[in-house]
């Protein structure tokens, strides 16, 4: 199983939408991609790991997919789509990082 990790870097003043990226953009993810995307979790973050300090990332989201290839045949065609959405919630650049899930849950 694999996981892609969409992670939007804290930077202030940036706007970031949560209920709309929460509620509109990850379901449309999820539409599209259908059985690609087995599941998928969305984060808000709190703080840095200092007392007042912002979070590095202010919001991600992780879609896991059995592999690379399933993710991609899921993901690629709708991409130009689901890109075009990112707008409606931030003006932040996303970072992308593809892992390979070594423990989770049972």
């Amino acid at each position: 199983m694999i996981k892609v990790s969409v992670m939007y870097p804290h930077k202030p003043g940036a706007r970031f939408d949560h209920d709309y990226y929460r509620d509109k953009h990850m379901p449309l993810v999820k539409n599209r991609m259908g059985a690609a995307c087995l599941f998928y979790t969305v984060d808000k973050g709190l703080a840095g790991g200092a007392p007042g300090e912002p979070p590095t990332y202010v919001g991600m989201c992780h879609i896991y997919s059995d592999s690379v290839e399933s993710f991609q045949a899921g993901f690629g065609p709708h991409a130009k789509e689901i890109l075009a959405d990112i707008p409606n919630y931030t003006d932040l650049k996303p970072v992308m990082q593809i892992s390979e899930v070594m423990v989770g849950q049972p």
